[in-house]
Formats: structure tokens, sequence, C-alpha cells
């Protein structure tokens, strides 16, 4: 074992046709490395995607303890350098414990081992233990609510972390410095089926007139993918003696934050301010195209995006698609979305109507490869416990996996990224 605290990061491999991705993560001076095979775990609303992953243990460091992996999904709803007089802004809202080693199950209550892990066992040897975690389907999505320009520290949201350390008994303490965490997300994808075309109409009368106002807006379609431009169709009938002096066409982003009472936020996030007027006595058709992205909001403080892991880049937050649950203390944070359409009408007041629509990401073609997983090449040969070698010229045909390692070394002395979390 080197000495001092060096960390092998996340594997990252490109994927190749006969491959996939492992991530990995370890720290060499506590004997512990965690495979998984991805970080991102899809609900299907009638099932989310088993958390199984492999441990690689040092027993020359494990000595008389045991070897425990944790699954924790929190929702942190205050900044960390707040957290004082023993307070935390933090809920944990589901916790399940792991027994890895020495395996606390018999043989026959041990679920099935995947082909993922399968493969590992294989290739890391007798020391690599497999661990299975399934998600609740009534817990929230991976969410991460943008800090402000000037926030530091980890941003509030909700995040899903696996945890791997040796200890005596569960419930001994341990510090974060002595155990591997990754963070994973939960996240969901369009439903194959959408809803119908969102419709809406509303008629204004006013004071001492017998004549009306009547809007009526619509969308070309219930779904859209993020980036997508989204088609709104108005349509007003004017028959009053008023003036509708301009429009204003927006996307609302709506967060209700479901701790200890529910908590709703509506932001913008895409808007067009048109002078289109409407005369007394008059009809206006028109189609507005708005196309609600990250980019052109990034300095709005509090708004809801989809969680995110180091170094990688966001979108908006996906709509959240719920089932009915009884405990909505666990729900978290619920993301939808709807299109504002409002008449600014001159000495009458507004008039405005709302379309909700679901914003999400496709559903892949293939859900293996919907984000780089991972690989390993089968050999009977156990490996070192910090080292997997470059074999993509000679892995056989039957190998469904490739490895091509690369780790980010944390230098003695220099200050450690203790948290592998969305920001």
């Amino acid at each position: 074992m080197m000495e001092g605290s060096v960390c092998v990061d996340d594997v990252f491999c490109d994927l190749t046709p006969q491959g996939k991705i492992v991530y990995r993560k370890g720290v060499e001076r506590l004997g512990l490395t965690v495979y998984l095979g991805k970080r991102d775990f899809v609900d299907h609303l009638d099932h989310v995607d088993p958390v199984d992953g492999v441990l690689l243990i040092d027993p020359e460091y494990l000595k008389d303890r045991k070897v425990f992996v944790t699954l924790t999904c929190a929702f942190r709803y205050g900044r960390e350098d707040l957290d004082v007089l023993g307070l935390s802004f933090r809920k944990d809202l589901y916790i399940s414990t792991f027994q890895a080693f020495p395996a606390a199950t018999t043989e026959e209550e041990r679920k099935p081992l995947s082909h993922l892990q399968e493969r590992l066992l294989k290739k890391l040897g007798q020391h690599a233990h497999p661990f299975n975690f399934t998600i609740p389907q009534n817990l929230p999505c991976s969410v991460t609510l943008q800090p402000g320009p000037e926030d530091t520290g980890k941003a509030c949201g909700v995040d899903f972390e696996v945890r791997a350390f040796c200890a005596r008994t569960v419930e001994e303490k341990i510090h974060k410095r002595n155990s591997v965490r990754l963070v994973i997300r939960k996240v969901q994808y369009a439903p194959e089926k959408p809803g119908p075309q969102p419709m809406v109409e509303t008629t204004r009368s006013f004071l001492l007139s017998d004549r009306s106002l009547h809007l009526e807006a619509s969308l070309d379609k219930e779904l859209y993918y993020h980036g997508e431009p989204i088609s709104v169709n108005v349509h007003v009938t004017n028959n009053s003696t008023k003036t509708v002096k301009r429009m204003k066409i927006s996307v609302l982003q709506v967060t209700d934050v479901v701790l200890h009472r529910c908590d709703t936020y509506n932001k913008s996030v895409g808007h067009t301010a048109d002078c289109d007027q409407v005369s007394p006595s008059s009809t206006f058709c028109k189609v507005y195209t708005l196309t609600p992205m990250l980019t052109n909001n990034r300095e709005k403080r509090g708004l809801a995006l989809d969680g995110k892991l180091k170094h990688e880049d966001t979108n908006l937050a996906s709509s959240t698609i719920v089932k009915e649950v009884s405990n909505k203390e666990v729900l978290g944070i619920l993301v939808s979305y709807r299109v504002k359409v409002k008449l600014v009408v001159s000495r009458g007041g507004d008039v405005s109507v709302e379309l909700p629509f679901v914003l999400m990401h496709p559903k892949p073609s293939d859900q293996h490869i919907s984000r780089p997983q991972s690989a390993v090449p089968e050999t009977d040969a156990p490996v070192d416990a910090n080292l997997i070698e470059f074999e993509t010229n000679n892995f056989s045909q039957d190998d469904d996996f490739v490895f091509e390692d690369f780790a980010r070394l944390r230098l003695k002395g220099m200050k450690d990224d203790e948290d592998d979390h969305f920001c």
C-alpha cells in the first residue's frame, strides 16, 4: 500500500461496439474499491433498476472488521456552511444497509447475480464480493436546486449515494474520509404514450359591457424533449370595447418542495413579450415559439435542474411522474411545467390561461447504453486491487467487456475533494 491518501476516482471508458463501461472508485489506504456498471438507475414507474455492484476488499487491511455498504437518499434543503449547533439542513429520506463481508445472508437468501456481477467476480478474484439494493418506487428522482452566483458548498437538492466502509458494527461512527462514496442518480424517461394535446379557453366579461373577450390557447403536443421548441397557438376573439395592449407568453417551471409542508416556487425559464394588439371587435391568431433552456437561465437561484455528476453539465429538471403515495414527505422535490398566456387589457386587467406540459429526455433505444456503462474482460486470474490492465486488443470474441482505465491521483498535501456530489 502507498502511504497517504491515494484515491482512484471514477473509471470512465469510451464505449466500444463490444463492450460497456464500469465505474470504479476506491481508496488504497482503506483497502476498498467499489465497482458499478452504471450511475443512472431508471424509474420505470412499476419498478426501479436494481443497484448491483461489486466490492473488492484487501484482507490485510480488514483484519477483524466487517464491510458494509449503504444506499442513502437524502434531501439537503440548506447550505452546509449554515449547519451550526448540531443542526443539519438535511433529511435522509431513505437508508438501506447491506453487509457485504462476511455475507450476512445464506446462499438461499442471496439475490441472483447480474451478468455484470458474475463477470466482475470472475475477473477480480476471491476477494471480490457482490452487493445489491432495491430503490423504492416512491422516492424522488435526483434533482439539484441551482445555487446563486455567490453560494458555496454543496447545492441543495435530492441525491443518492452508495457508501462502503469497514467497521466492527454498522452503528460505528465513520468519518467521510474513511469510506468510499459514489453518487448515483435515479432518473425517469419520457413515457412511450404521451397524453392528449393541451388546450384551454376562457371568456372575460367587463363591467358595464354586454360583450366579452374570448381567449383560446393550445400546444401542438403534450410531451417535449429537452431543447425542443414549443409551439403555442393563441387565438383571441375580442367582441368587447376594450383593447388588448400586449401579450406575454412564458414557460414556467413549478417546483413543489415537499418536506414538513409543501412550498411551491414558480420560475420563468423562457418568455416572449410581444407588442401584438387586438382592437375592439376584431380577432387575432398567432403561433409563438419558445425553447426553455438552462443556457439562458444560469443566474437564477433555486431553479430545479436534473441531478448532475462532477465535471458534467446538466439541464433543466425533467418533469416528475409520480404514483399515488401515502407519505408525501418522501417525495422531496416535484417538478412540473406549464405555458402561461397573458393578455394585458387596457382598463380591464389581465386575462390569462395556463397549459401544462411534460418536459423530459427520450427513452434510449437500448437502456444498457443510455449512459456509458462498463466492463471488464474475462480472465480466471485475479488482478491487483488497484490496477485493471488494458486488454483492449486481445479480448476474446465472447467477452462483452473492455476495460480502459484511468484515475485522477490526489497529491499528498493537497486538499481532498471530499464530496463526489452533483455540483
